[in-house]
């Protein structure tokens, strides 16, 4: 029987909270080797496990992958939620870029000099209630269902509602007019292995307080 996957990050969220999400979606438990110092991250470089000598690395089914969205695709194809057929997953492939380009701003927020942060916050605010989430209200109010693709769970509905906590941190009332993602977010918490990983004590990580941050850049800058 196979281990448990490996995770190899920093203790933060950063590129590796999107596949700590899936994972649990999927009801699958990990493990996590963190980098502490950059004589860490340099041991990985060093031994050839990273391919692109970057992080996010995943230990699973005997592969060292990088890059988040391979790794994510692999999850979601081995655990079942990645829809049913080419169409399916060219949608939720689609949906999840989208997403993506809003989380790349969000990530950054903790990150960026402090007189940068009000103008990254306004644009996260803009995008995220003018153009990311009326465009997923639109495609759920459009076919009705449950979830985003083929009525069933899959990777993409895990990191939008993923996406919509983090966002919620940075601006309480975004969901406001946006009803069918509250109903998609309180539906996928609901589900007992997320329910499990929203509990306090799991694996998800908080938002970068000034000391993650620092930690992080000690190991990465």
């Amino acid at each position: 029987m196979a281990g448990k996957p490996v995770l190899h990050y920093f203790d933060g969220r950063g590129r590796m909270e999107p596949v700590r999400w899936l994972l649990a979606a999927a009801g699958v438990e990990f493990e996590e080797k963190f980098l502490k110092t950059r004589d860490d991250l340099a041991r990985l470089r060093n031994d050839g496990s990273l391919m692109f000598q970057q992080v996010p690395m995943v230990e699973i089914d005997g592969m060292k992958l990088v890059q988040t969205r391979a790794i994510l695709n692999y999850i979601a194809s081995k655990y079942n939620l990645y829809g049913k057929d080419m169409k399916e997953r060219a949608l939720i492939d689609m949906y999840s870029e989208g997403i993506a380009d809003l989380d790349e701003i969000v990530l950054h927020q903790p990150y960026i000099p402090q007189e940068e942060k009000e103008a990254n916050l306004a644009k996260i605010k803009d995008k995220a209630r003018n153009r990311y989430f009326p465009a997923y209200e639109k495609v759920l109010k459009g076919h009705g269902q449950d979830y985003l693709v083929g009525n069933r769970l899959s990777r993409a509905d895990v990191y939008l509602v993923e996406l919509l906590y983090h966002v919620e941190e940075l601006d309480p009332s975004v969901l406001a007019n946006f009803p069918l993602l509250k109903a998609l977010r309180t539906r996928v918490s609901n589900l007992p292995t997320v329910k499990k990983f929203l509990q306090p004590g799991s694996q998800r990580k908080p938002y970068e307080d000034e000391k993650c941050v620092e930690s992080a850049m000690k190991i990465f800058s």
